[in-house]
């Protein structure tokens, strides 16, 4: 069918039909442009407004006790509480409360910064031509003034209670994080510093489990040896093995070149820690004949006739010596802790 025989009433508007011919409107995607603004209202009820207001500074005052709260779980809660909550079943007590309080402090501040847009802010649509990137003096005057009105509409200014409120929250919801890296682990405190020993616990040979005397070690041997009253079924046994096995040689008092491990050992007989100053690994390699300890992970080389000091390796410094006698009833004993910490060096050991 030609242009000719398609009836007038069906040809779009604004096309000339004259001799056959079809004329394209100028403009056929014309903007219809925004629709007319309708006021919320919070726009023409100013008790409207103060409710609003008072709704959002409910929410960031919400979410300010949520982080508050978030914070005094650690205080509350241990961490092995276990608790039944219907329908999660047995959880943690620390745990949950953890999520639920950190939850709803992010989610209050959310929702109140949603609400404060929705029925305060202005919600006027504005059209904007598209321009360069690079925008000439007088674009950049515009934005300056469109953030100053933006700025003047939020009503941060006027309504001082969304404002302080939220800074409330949002100085607070932080704090959060601070006390999540804080829980990244124990603090050291002085438990790296510090074991077991104590001036008259007996030697207790690790083998046998019973009280060392001194003919029990002879010249030439390696004996390895923990606390009076450490048990291996002790819940925290590792962590208190790690830092006081001992380990127990017997030399003759003429081959003892250092004069304060002589003065701290008896009869020939020292005691070291057992832990290599490199990275931690137990010693076990005894060469009796040179008096040298071996550490098997690095090859880091101790003289136990001089103090047990570094001859080879990556070590740093000595074992550390416990001084050592013998009680009333003739069992060798502690006369007190190492006068150093044992095992590698750490940041803070000063």
């Amino acid at each position: 069918m030609s242009s000719q025989e398609i009836p007038e009433e069906n040809l779009p508007a604004g096309q000339d039909t004259a001799h056959g011919a079809v004329k394209v409107a100028d403009d056929p995607f014309a903007d219809p442009g925004l629709p007319p603004h309708k006021p919320r209202i919070q726009d023409i009820d100013e008790r409207a407004a103060r409710r609003s207001e008072r709704a959002v500074a409910f929410m960031f005052t919400l979410s300010m006790l949520a982080t508050i709260g978030f914070i005094a779980s650690y205080v509350i809660f241990p961490v092995d509480k276990i608790v039944y909550i219907w329908p999660f079943g047995r959880v943690s007590a620390l745990n949950f409360a953890l999520g639920w309080t950190l939850g709803l402090a992010l989610f209050f501040i959310g929702a109140g910064a949603v609400h404060w847009a929705r029925t305060l802010m202005s919600d006027v649509e504005i059209a904007d031509e598209r321009h360069p990137i690079a925008a000439d003096p007088e674009t950049k005057a515009k934005v300056m003034s469109d953030f100053a009105a933006g700025a003047a509409e939020s009503g941060m200014g006027r309504r001082k209670l969304i404002r302080n409120t939220m800074f409330g929250a949002l100085s607070l919801v932080p704090l959060s994080g601070i006390v999540l890296l804080r829980d990244m682990g124990p603090l050291p405190e002085k438990k790296l510093r510090t074991t077991m020993w104590a001036k008259g616990l007996q030697l207790i040979n690790m083998n046998t489990h019973e009280p060392l005397r001194p003919e029990d070690v002879a010249v030439g041997s390696l004996t390895f040896a923990m606390p009076e009253g450490l048990s291996e079924h002790d819940h925290d046994f590792q962590v208190e093995i790690a830092k006081a096995a001992l380990m127990i040689v017997r030399i003759q008092p003429e081959d003892i070149k250092d004069k304060r491990e002589l003065e701290w050992s008896h009869e020939g007989i020292v005691a070291f820690s057992k832990i290599c100053t490199h990275v931690g690994c137990p010693i076990s390699l005894y060469e009796q004949q040179t008096h040298h300890v071996l550490c098997p992970c690095h090859q880091s080389t101790f003289d136990l006739s001089d103090g047990a000091r570094v001859i080879f390796g990556p070590a740093g410094h000595a074992l550390p010596q416990l001084r050592i006698g013998v009680n009333d009833k003739g069992f060798l004993e502690a006369l007190g802790d190492f006068d150093e910490p044992v095992g590698p060096s750490f940041w803070e050991r000063g």
